[in-house]
């Protein structure tokens, strides 16, 4: 609940407009941030607390709805995923390329970028439809819709599933890490130039506007990029080896203790952007306190 409630209030404080970023990149904020929220709610509160607390959730087993939820939950983590790779592309765009940055760099092509990759998330997922059974199992397992029998060990659905995890999150983990290598390099190549252009001799001030607001910019950038990789490596990897487990036959596998940890991981790493964006940015950090302490001032008034 307090994921959930931290993801409210970044949508709330970046909705407002009011955090010095540019509209094109408060859309992108604000995307990553409502999809974590839906992936939070969709994998926490209706599959792991019913799992927790099986005994009052015996209902769920007469509700006809895995493949739904299933649906739902795969394409959120997909646009979750894929959002912070077209945010990094985005800021690459933004730092490195100065004559696309005019037309791609816009509130209305960030738009564009977001429905299209919701678009394509809904479509590539639309397999677990017929990858689960219709029935809910409260077992401690991952699923509360356990895999098809016949499909469980089936070649064709096996290679669907590693493809699945190698779109999400393999691809976007090369990404971000060739866009987050090619970024740095123009940066630290442009500080170079700059500095030998704006030499003490030319009477000019040591500050130069133009590389602070790219430093702010790269900071936020390489803030999220690494958490999102950091996050989901060990779930990326546990998953991977897990389908290729069933496709070889291989006996070794890891221990449920890393499973687990696998997925406290992703979760989590729908619920730390509230925090990265107050360390790295100071206008939303400003918000961030006026938004915690209007409603105390409201109760302080009414007492």
């Amino acid at each position: 609940m307090m994921a959930d409630i931290v993801n409210i209030v970044t949508i709330v404080i970046l909705s407002r407009g009011k955090c010095g970023l540019s509209k094109g990149v408060t859309r992108y904020l604000v995307a990553m941030a409502t999809t974590d929220l839906i992936v939070v709610f969709l994998d926490l509160i209706l599959m792991k607390i019913p799992i927790a607390y099986r005994d009052y959730f015996g209902f769920v087993r007469s509700i006809r709805v895995c493949d739904v939820h299933a649906f739902l939950l795969y394409t959120a983590t997909d646009c979750s995923v894929w959002f912070t790779v077209t945010f990094t592309f985005d800021r690459f765009v933004a730092i490195c390329c100065q004559k696309l940055k005019t037309r791609y760099c816009t509130e209305r092509t960030a738009l564009v970028v977001l429905g299209t990759v919701t678009a394509l998330s809904c479509l590539k997922n639309i397999f677990w439809c017929f990858m689960l059974t219709s029935e809910y199992s409260l077992a401690y397992a991952r699923w509360l819709c356990m895999p098809r029998a016949r499909l469980l060990e089936s070649r064709v659905c096996g290679l669907l599933e590693l493809l699945h995890y190698i779109l999400t999150p393999v691809i976007p983990f090369i990404l971000v890490l060739l866009l987050n290598a090619l970024t740095i390099r123009h940066v630290l190549v442009a500080s170079r130039a700059r500095r030998r252009l704006r030499a003490p001799s030319s009477g000019e001030g040591a500050h130069d506007p133009e590389m602070a607001s790219r430093r702010k910019s790269l900071i936020l950038l390489l803030v999220i990029s690494w958490n999102f990789i950091l996050l989901w490596g060990l779930f990326t990897v546990y998953y991977i080896w897990n389908r290729v487990r069933f496709l070889v036959h291989v006996s070794v596998f890891p221990p449920e203790s890393i499973r687990e940890l696998c997925f406290l991981l992703q979760l989590l790493s729908c619920c730390t952007n509230t925090a990265l964006y107050a360390v790295t940015q100071t206008k939303f950090r400003d918000q961030f306190k006026d938004v915690v302490k209007s409603p105390l001032a409201l109760i302080l008034k009414r007492f």
